[in-house]
């Protein structure tokens, strides 16, 4: 099975034109880091300097302990939802890229499979035990490629209610350690 020049040029642009959208999407995913971080950051300002007032207004030890209580809970909070817009973003990020790398997969796989099924259309008698091999060790590679595949996303799903399991427990544990200090 020779390929022909157009062949050829068709699929330069097409892996051009892949890289390009890959490309794009990385620098989406950058620019809402970018403006994840800036908002962070301007919220991060904001409060220091009401921290800082109502620190200065303060006008003993036990105003001071209450104050402190008072500012964990909220910044337990906050520090989980930034790290779930973090994982929001490289997950999505993620998740194009991972759905680019399975289109071209089975692309190949396509490819491979008609060059295999060409080979044996033209290959001279007495080689159809090599054949079946062949496809026997093609069909095997394609389902240890989906066997991958299917293990990736179950990790991923796991990894996903982990950090959502422990950002809960952090919030969680942020409240009642707040509640016991107010309690003193």
């Amino acid at each position: 099975m020779a390929l022909t020049a157009d062949q050829i040029l068709a699929a330069q642009k097409a892996n051009l034109e892949t890289l390009f959208g890959l490309t794009s999407k990385a620098f989406e995913g950058v620019e809402k880091l970018v403006e994840l971080n800036v908002t962070a950051s301007k919220a991060a300002l904001s409060e220091a300097a009401n921290t800082t007032q109502a620190v200065l207004s303060v006008k003993d030890a036990q105003e001071l302990l209450a104050l402190q209580a008072s500012l964990f809970q909220p910044l337990a909070e906050k520090t989980a939802a930034y790290s779930r817009h973090l994982y929001d973003i490289a997950q999505g990020a993620g998740s194009e890229f991972g759905k680019a790398f399975e289109a071209k997969a089975a692309e190949a796989q396509q490819s491979f499979v008609g060059l295999v099924d060409s080979a044996a259309k033209n290959a001279p008698a007495g080689s159809e035990t090599a054949v079946a091999v062949m496809k026997s060790a093609v069909a095997a590679a394609n389902n240890a490629f989906e066997s991958v595949q299917k293990a990736v996303k179950q990790a991923s799903d796991v990894a996903e209610a982990n950090f959502n399991a422990v950002s809960a427990t952090a919030v969680n544990a942020a409240k009642t350690t707040t509640a016991a200090s107010r309690k003193r």
